[in-house]
């Protein structure tokens, strides 16, 4: 299935990136879908969680996450999709997982043709709260104040699903986003990223 793009769209208010975001681990796995328009108006378009049982061996673990992510990609065909960069300091066994299942996520994406951007949990607190050290409650706030929503997202995994989402479009949106192992943004993020800086000289 070809990746969603903007080529054959006109620009308008409804110009829109779409971008599924993955907080990847083998026990819960957070994804969630949000539209981010020219104007960076954020709607979460769909949110939810992975679980797999530690009962399970390994194989069959990742055919489960393998599965939903390819459900959650042919459903709501994304233009981009963000996970969550390992980070160095956790500790072996949690490093395993995340890479583990980041590994099926970004395969399940290339299949597609669509592009993956890694960012850090660093990135993403920054991007959404002001702050790289913000806490996982901070971030919950903001996502549900950002995308309007009535209650957070849970559990925390689902809300950072759609930070990573969120952080990706914003930083996409002033030229900084990039597929992973691309030099360049796709032209869908082109097309973004033109349009949202047309709203910004206008304002």
């Amino acid at each position: 299935m070809a990746a969603p793009n903007f080529d054959d769209k006109q620009e308008g208010p409804d110009l829109t990136l779409r971008v599924l975001g993955v907080d990847p681990g083998l026990t819960r796995c957070g994804i969630g879908v949000v539209d981010i328009e020219r104007n960076r108006r954020a709607t979460m378009v769909a949110v939810g969680v992975v679980g797999t049982s530690a009962e399970l061996t390994l194989d069959k673990r990742l055919l489960v996450i393998a599965k939903a992510i390819d459900e959650w990609l042919d459903l709501h065909q994304p233009d981009v999709v963000a996970v969550e960069r390992v980070f160095s300091q956790m500790n072996v066994s949690t490093v395993m997982g995340v890479a583990q299942a980041s590994g099926v996520v970004i395969a399940a994406a290339a299949r597609r043709g669509i592009p993956v951007a890694l960012h850090t949990p660093s990135e993403v607190k920054a991007a959404v709260t002001g702050s790289g050290t913000a806490n996982k409650d901070a971030v919950t706030k903001l996502v549900t104040k950002i995308l309007r929503l009535d209650a957070p997202p849970k559990p925390a995994d689902a809300a950072d699903a759609l930070a990573l989402a969120l952080t990706h479009a914003w930083r996409a949106g002033n030229g900084m986003g990039a597929a992973s192992g691309s030099g360049s943004l796709t032209p869908a993020q082109k097309a973004w990223a033109e349009a949202e800086a047309k709203a910004r000289r206008k304002r």
